[in-house]
Parts: C-alpha cells; sequence; structure tokens
C-alpha cells in the first residue's frame, strides 16, 4: 500500500501543499509564477519570490489539484 507524499511550503500565513503523485507536469505553475515554482531548483517552490495572494491565485490554476493552500 503506497503511502500518500505531501510536501508543504511556507510563508507567513501561507502554506503551499504538493502532492506529487497527483502531479501531472502540466507547468500551469511554472508559467505563472516561475521566479515561485521552478522544477529545476531544490526545493522546487520558493515562496519568497511573491505575494501570498499571488501565491494563492496561481495554486487556484492548478489543473490536477496537486497544488493546494493551508491558511494558518
Amino acid at each position: 500500500m503506497d503511502k500518500a507524499i505531501f510536501k508543504r511550503y511556507s510563508k507567513d500565513d501561507v502554506t503551499v501543499v504538493w502532492q506529487p503523485a497527483k502531479c501531472i507536469h502540466s507547468a500551469v505553475c511554472v508559467r505563472g509564477l516561475p521566479l515561485v515554482f521552478d522544477p529545476r531548483r531544490r526545493p522546487w517552490i520558493e515562496l519568497a519570490s511573491a505575494t501570498s495572494e499571488q501565491i494563492v491565485a496561481q495554486v487556484a490554476k492548478c489543473p490536477s489539484g496537486a497544488l493546494s493552500i493551508e491558511r494558518g
């Protein structure tokens, strides 16, 4: 039985949650905020390069649901 993997990247009151198993590699995130989402970099998500509002808006466009937002 595979255990779901969740990776979390946080900034201020926003956390981006990435579920690699759901990712379909559409690159919507990369095209929308390339300074935040860069698959060539480790870690590939760097939230300091955009506002929380920009990050939330971009994550909402993820077609697979692999990216989501946690607040708090």
